[in-house]
């Protein structure tokens, strides 16, 4: 639940929008957010949107990419000397 304060004229456009389409305010007000959530989303970069996803599963060694081909040389020089 949330409750806010509108100045006067912002009010009063509210209801009159309300009237007109016979629908409460809080519904004109609800449709308003999800409409400007929906653009925010939108106008983010992928980075942004997925920021908080990155590193969240992680091996805890952050020099993992760093070394990868010396990983892979390692590795495929183990099973050679089999």
């Amino acid at each position: 639940m949330i409750s806010l304060r509108l100045p006067k004229d912002l009010e009063e456009k509210l209801e009159s929008v309300s009237l007109k389409e016979n629908i409460a305010k809080s519904d004109v007000v609800r449709e308003a957010l999800e409409k400007y959530l929906v653009s925010y989303e939108k106008s983010q970069l992928p980075y942004e949107l997925g920021e908080e996803l990155f590193g969240k599963h992680g091996s805890g060694d952050g020099k993992l990419s760093k070394e990868y081909k010396k990983r892979v040389r390692e590795k495929i020089h183990e099973k050679m000397s089999y």
